[in-house]
């Protein structure tokens, strides 16, 4: 077969076309985040409405390369929700940092291998160093302790959870019970069911009137298990329950595994980050106590996607639980001291996560990252209060790690409580359909409740009670 002499047909752009679409990228990103603030934070579009945009078939020949990134900012990037805008308050908003998207640039553009040590030293080694940064944080051993960046929260607890099998059950996992409370994140649940466990193996451990698991309940139901002939071996505790930001009574947990002597994980992917601030670190003792611990640094941590993280006690429990030596990377097994991170997890080809994390880092210091923490948090209280002197809405959740529920109900009217759950939903979805906020609901104490995460350093007060009047307002209208 002759050789492909042209420059379309080896994949390549010239020198200044590369230049030139380069500097369009990155003035883009630029105008964005100077910009995201004056725009509508919520896309909303049918399947119908993206099959007429974007459906074709394979493009056989080239289009200009200007087109096709005309194209990507007009047609593609204002149909997704700005989930970095500082009105954007549901699910677990991403507000990253431009730092940290210049260094995925970086890490995508040289095509970094992070998975073994032999690829890149220094993608090896800077995970090395940022994971030794997070273990120390969280006052886990960092001689024995370990760990590594994934996809985000789900793999970490799957990675998590397939460790502490091995390690708690080994091959035989048939009578092996888990443990976790009704406002365990769902991707816990899922990890679960990707190990092969069944359902009647998982325990759902009511929680108190705070949204805590509720720690005599978790105690009866280990003694019936083990009574009945079954093995408890692990318990699953919220560091920042999704719903309500609440923690786990972590202290009485880590007592019970170890008298138990079972394993300790805790799901940090929401709150774990709060630990630097001061009203965090005071929710979070016990956090240490875990044996594994995920986090999430494309949460509070102000990376982009995709950015998760395992941390355990022991590196060890991962290069047991992962390993595999096939022949063709006999010749690439360096010392035990350089790390091959496809040892401890599940993917062997990895991106290079850690130097998002490095740079942005070492450009803001930790500093930086502690007051935007603690912002957060103080501005969740302050919404708070607001609300509390306002005539018209109920504080369901209190203020807790930057996450608080609250429902339409102003005094002096009397409505039924099915007439209130729609009131709320109403709310949200006309919020929704202004596209002025993103503001969902969920289900607390069987209401439905608006629920608002204040983890953007650049949310701000005013734009808080700029959405809570626009609610007000769609409230009146529609009672």
């Amino acid at each position: 077969m002759p050789e492909a002499t042209d420059n379309t047909s080896k994949l390549r752009l010239t020198k200044d076309e590369m230049k030139h679409y380069g500097y369009q990228v990155i003035d883009a990103i630029v105008d964005h985040f100077e910009t995201e603030h004056t725009k509508k934070p919520v896309a909303y579009a049918s399947r119908e409405e993206m099959d007429t945009l974007f459906n074709i078939e394979a493009p056989e020949k080239p289009t200009d390369f200007q087109d096709v990134f005309d194209f990507v900012i007009q047609k593609v990037i204002p149909n997704s929700n700005i989930v970095s805008h500082p009105k954007s308050y549901s699910f677990v908003p991403g507000p990253s940092n431009y730092v940290s998207v210049m260094a995925d640039t970086l890490a995508t553009g040289f095509n970094v291998f992070s998975g073994g040590w032999a690829a890149s030293p220094a993608a090896a080694e800077l995970e090395i160093v940022t994971m030794n940064w997070l273990l120390k944080l969280f006052k886990f051993p960092t001689k024995k302790g370990g760990g590594l960046f994934t996809s985000g929260g789900s793999m970490a607890n799957l990675t998590a959870l397939v460790t502490a099998r091995r390690q708690c059950c080994g091959d035989d996992f048939s009578k092996a019970i888990i443990y976790m409370s009704d406002q365990a994140h769902s991707s816990n649940i899922k990890a679960i069911r990707v190990l092969g466990f069944k359902k009647e193996q998982v325990r759902i451990i009511p929680t108190d009137i705070e949204f805590k698991m509720a720690i005599n309940k978790l105690k009866n139901a280990i003694a019936k298990d083990r009574l009945e002939g079954f093995q408890p071996f692990c318990i699953i505790a919220s560091a920042g329950t999704t719903n309500t930001g609440t923690v786990d009574p972590l202290n009485e947990i880590a007592n019970i595994c170890k008298t138990e002597k079972l394993w300790f994980h805790i799901d940090g992917a929401y709150g774990g980050a709060a630990i630097l601030s001061k009203k965090g670190k005071q929710l979070m003792k016990g956090i240490e106590k875990a044996d594994s611990l995920t986090i999430d640094p494309h949460k509070w941590l102000y990376q982009p996607y995709e950015m998760g993280c395992l941390l355990v006690r022991n590196h060890k429990w991962l290069s047991k639980t992962f390993s595999e030596k096939p022949e063709y990377l006999r010749d690439i097994e360096g010392n035990t001291s350089e790390i091959n991170f496809y040892d401890h997890g599940i993917q062997l080809t990895r991106r290079f996560r850690a130097l998002k994390f490095y740079m942005s880092m070492k450009t803001f210091g930790l500093n930086a990252f502690k007051n935007a923490v603690t912002y957060s948090i103080d501005l969740a209280d302050d919404v708070e209060q607001h609300l509390r002197k306002s005539a018209y809405w109920e504080v369901i959740s209190p203020a807790t790690l930057a996450v608080i529920n609250f429902r339409y109900n102003p005094i002096g009217k009397s409505f039924s409580e099915k007439k209130l759950d729609t009131l709320n939903q109403q709310i949200s979805q006309k919020v929704l359909a202004s596209r002025e906020a993103l503001l969902v609901t969920t289900i607390l104490q069987n209401q439905i409740v608006l629920r608002m995460c204040l983890i953007n350093p650049r949310t701000t007060l005013n734009d808080v009670k700029e959405t809570l009047a626009l609610c007000e307002s769609f409230a009146q209208d529609m009672s």
